[in-house]
């Protein structure tokens, strides 16, 4: 087997079904496996994923959310693949983006991983797809807003380039390396782990690589940012990581790191309560609401959109071709009559004037950044 592929689920049914599609375009000629493991959702997640893919994916369903890095580590060890690929959920993989991957990592045996572009959904090239390990001192720069040395930004985009940490929405693997270096650390319920699994691998005497192929993230549709259990979460992972690397260094210089992780995760808190706030007072999030949709693609297609859109009072326009498109605010592309790499180009070529979305008439669902629309 030449690649398996590990997609961790946790209710986003309508994401993952878009995500296992779009590597099924990209590994069309691949000896693969694809695994999705159910992280115990509540959307009916399992039914809906066995009735749309049956034995095209290997199933697992769990009775308990276990979190991101034991999920993952309990479908490495059923995988058979030369290659592990983690991929997050609420991605979109370009056509040629897995075969890139494969095929510079079969030509760099010290790579011991490699991650791609990930695109936000407005098309603007998401910096995260490129990280330096969060030392002691590019912590503190980035924590006081100078973030130049750990997001790695003097590479190129258009070329392949040495980093230190691999983006866990994207990150291919070798399974030997994973051998030598052990899997995702436990300790991580979620976020964390793909820096403590790079910073390791570097460690093992291997090299980390960005590889310029595509993918789009939604950046946190499977996780709920709006929670106190995501702020608690994410910087307990930052102070996992601190203690489990750096916990030898003097307490005159730990003490202001872990004071500037619990003060980012207090105003976090604030910030997060405050727009709880708003919307209960129902200020702000106003423009969500008056969104101008553009939808692009076959005349079928169109159709149904605009049956959609009526039943859902959307303020739509309709364009069979992609020239001179209107100003928009989410720009829904027919996914059966364009390739992703075809979406991500003429998105990347207008970055930051609409958001991306998506239909298809196989499941007659418009999936957006924010929300699914039926």
């Amino acid at each position: 087997m030449k690649l398996s592929v590990i997609i961790v689920n946790y209710n986003v049914r309508y994401y993952v079904e878009q995500c296992i599609n779009s590597v099924e375009r990209a590994t069309r000629g691949i000896d693969k496996e694809i695994f999705v493991f159910d992280n115990h959702s509540k959307d009916n997640s399992v039914e809906f994923l066995r009735k749309r893919f049956g034995q095209r994916i290997r199933l697992i369903e769990s009775n308990h959310n276990l979190g991101f890095a034991r999920a993952n580590n309990k479908a490495i060890k059923q995988s058979t693949g030369e290659y592990i690929l983690l991929l997050n959920p609420d991605t979109i993989v370009g056509e040629e983006s897995i075969r890139q991957v494969l095929a510079f990592l079969d030509e760099h045996p010290d790579a011991g991983g490699a991650g791609v572009i990930m695109h936000n959904p407005d098309g603007t090239i998401a910096k995260e797809s490129r990280r330096g390990i969060p030392t002691p001192i590019v912590s503190l720069l980035k924590m006081i807003g100078l973030s130049k040395r750990y997001y790695m930004s003097d590479l190129p985009w258009n070329e392949p380039g040495q980093i230190d940490v691999i983006s866990g929405a994207f990150c291919m693997v070798r399974r030997t390396v994973l051998d030598e270096v052990g899997l995702l650390d436990k300790d991580f319920f979620m976020y964390g782990e793909d820096i403590d699994l790079s910073y390791r691998i570097l460690k093992g005497g291997y090299q980390n690589w960005f590889v310029p192929a595509n993918i789009l993230h939604y950046k946190g549709e499977s996780t709920q940012k709006s929670s106190y259990r995501y702020v608690h979460v994410f910087y307990q992972a930052m102070l996992i990581f601190f203690r489990k690397h750096y916990g030898h260094i003097s307490i005159l210089f730990a003490f202001p790191i872990k004071f500037a992780i619990y003060l980012r995760a207090l105003i976090a808190l604030v910030n997060m309560q405050y727009a709880r706030l708003q919307r209960s007072l129902g200020l702000g999030y106003i423009k969500d609401s008056n969104l101008q949709y553009c939808f692009v693609g076959t005349l079928p297609m169109l159709e149904e959109c605009r049956q959609l859109s009526l039943r859902k009072g959307l303020d739509a326009v309709f364009c069979e071709n992609l020239e001179n498109i209107p100003s928009c605010d989410v720009l829904v592309f027919d996914t059966d009559a364009y390739s992703y790499e075809e979406i991500f180009s003429y998105a990347r070529a207008h970055a930051g004037k609409f958001t991306i979305g998506t239909f298809s008439r196989k499941n007659r669902v418009l999936i957006t950044p924010k929300e699914i629309i039926r």
